[in-house]
């Protein structure tokens, strides 16, 4: 219900503050602003994309969690989709997820809802198959029989 409420509440503040601040400073500017936050939003996806991806493989290589650069990473990706959608609402939230201190927030507020049962790094100690393990032996043999064609060949199969 939530994310239907989203998909109608968001064009429709969209268009709101399109109206106003197009009546407010004119077409062209509208548009260049529209234009520059892309490009100002794509850059600054692409610097901090890059600073995330690094933290996630330091964390794998210090066997450490990586749930907050994957978090960060996924939100990073989110406010580039944001800031490539024209618009003034999806730019705001699309800027204020590229804040690390926003970003930080929202990943404290995800992770008190997720509740994770186990987290292992690195290999699983070997484990022993246990007794009640079932093994299915079978055996099969391959028939080669000709097969005669019930109908005429049409070019497609191998008759």
């Amino acid at each position: 219900m939530y994310l239907l409420l989203a998909f109608i509440a968001v064009p429709l503040i969209e268009i709101a503050l399109f109206i106003q601040v197009g009546g407010a400073i004119g077409l062209w500017p509208t548009l260049l602003i529209v234009l520059l936050t892309a490009i100002l939003g794509s850059w600054l996806v692409r610097s901090q994309g890059a600073r995330e991806l690094n933290r996630l493989q330091s964390s794998f290589s210090q066997l450490s969690d990586p749930s907050e650069p994957l978090a960060n990473g996924a939100m990073i990706l989110f406010a580039g989709a944001l800031l490539l959608t024209p618009g003034f609402f999806t730019d705001a939230v699309g800027f204020s997820l590229l804040i690390p201190s926003v970003r930080h927030r929202v990943f404290l507020a995800i992770k008190a809802r997720v509740n994770v049962q186990r987290f292992q790094m690195g290999t699983p100690p070997h484990q022993s198959p246990r007794p009640d393990d079932t093994v299915i032996d079978g055996e099969y043999s391959t028939l080669d029989e000709d097969k005669k064609p019930t109908h005429r060949p049409s070019g497609w199969t191998q008759h």
